[in-house]
């Protein structure tokens, strides 16, 4: 291997990103594999019906935002049914939920619109405070949160008042979860005030089910690609700006970083290489993971690994607890990123 090769090595271990509430801000649009993603350009699957009426659903809401016509003092025209100010998409992993999500935010006008996922906007919340990022948010006209999560009942009650908040000066709201949401929390969370905060959220939307499967896996069969040694330090050979750490060094340097600023530690990197990956038996862990990689995932940053398939990292009982859902994301995203390594 020559010493230009061996100088290019970054390692992600070494980084300790910092992040400000304006960097959040400004970062709130959506990733760049979704840049130009259009209502058009969404291809729905024909086995699947619901696909086509979420696009439907979704070209009407983008038309909420055109002033009403009028038809004159005396006109006899119907008054239109009342639209909710939101929508949530409810559906399986890889059925297009952020195509279409980001093809409604780049429908709606601007210039103050936003689209990130639950897990940056409660780290905007983290870094400005809420009354604050309360007025940075208000005045916008739509607000598109990507996989709504629910991993903490506290960060998902401050969410449900934001956006309440917001709702009730004229802003609109789209979602996408793998969870309805009067079910968010199923399962997990009982609390009688959590569960009225998030009934209280549901009565805003207009909830679609989107059914079909997951189009990264479509034509793929098997687990993410892993390489002998020799493969691995020919995949990270070249003049990319590639970056070089052990799983184990990667898991423990996750734990030292706050989710909100894992963009930040792939910030440059054209190629990430992990080695040894091996199963996961914590959960806390794991979830750091499944954070790191959908980070990673946004940025389309491909991923050469020697080791335990990435897909098979999560041990078996993770796969049939509360955040089954979330890992098998996970594991799809894996699969596609390992495809181009």
């Amino acid at each position: 291997m020559s010493h230009t090769a061996e100088t290019a090595r970054i390692r992600i271990a070494d980084r300790t990103p910092t992040i400000t509430g304006d960097e959040i801000a400004s970062s709130l649009t959506p990733p760049r594999q979704f840049a130009s993603a259009s209502f058009e350009s969404y291809r729905p699957d024909p086995d699947f019906a619901s696909q086509q009426e979420a696009v439907a659903l979704l070209q009407a809401f983008s038309t909420g935002w055109a002033p009403a016509r009028s038809g004159g003092f005396f006109s006899r025209r119907k008054k239109e049914p009342e639209v909710k100010p939101g929508v949530y998409l409810d559906g399986g992993f890889g059925v297009g939920k952020t195509h279409l999500l980001a093809a409604l935010w780049h429908a709606a006008p601007g210039p103050r619109k936003y689209f990130g996922t639950f897990i940056e906007y409660t780290a905007l919340v983290g870094a400005l405070g809420y009354a604050k990022a309360v007025e940075a948010l208000t005045g916008s006209t739509l607000i598109c949160i990507d996989e709504f999560e629910l991993d903490d009942p506290g960060d998902t009650m401050m969410m449900t008042r934001l956006l309440t908040e917001l709702v009730s000066t004229g802003t609109r709201v789209a979602a996408t979860s793998n969870t309805p949401p009067n079910a968010l929390g199923e399962g997990r969370f009982a609390a009688a005030d959590f569960l009225r905060e998030i009934h209280a959220m549901s009565a805003h939307f207009t909830t679609l089910r989107i059914d079909g499967n997951d189009y990264r896996r479509r034509s793929t069969e098997g687990n993410s690609n892993t390489l002998s040694a020799e493969e691995y330090t020919s995949a990270l050979d070249g003049g990319e700006r590639v970056s070089d750490d052990s799983f184990d060094e990667l898991i423990a340097h996750l734990a030292t970083v706050h989710p909100s600023k894992y963009i930040k530690l792939i910030d440059g990197v054209d190629r990430i290489g992990l080695r040894d990956v091996h199963e996961l038996h914590s959960q806390t862990e794991a979830l750091r993971l499944v954070a790191f990689i959908d980070r990673v995932y946004d940025a389309q940053i491909p991923i050469a690994a020697t080791g335990l398939p990435l897909d098979q990292v999560f041990a078996g009982d993770m796969l049939s607890g509360g955040y089954r859902k979330k890992y098998l994301r996970s594991m799809s995203r894996m699969i596609a990123l390992t495809e181009v390594s």
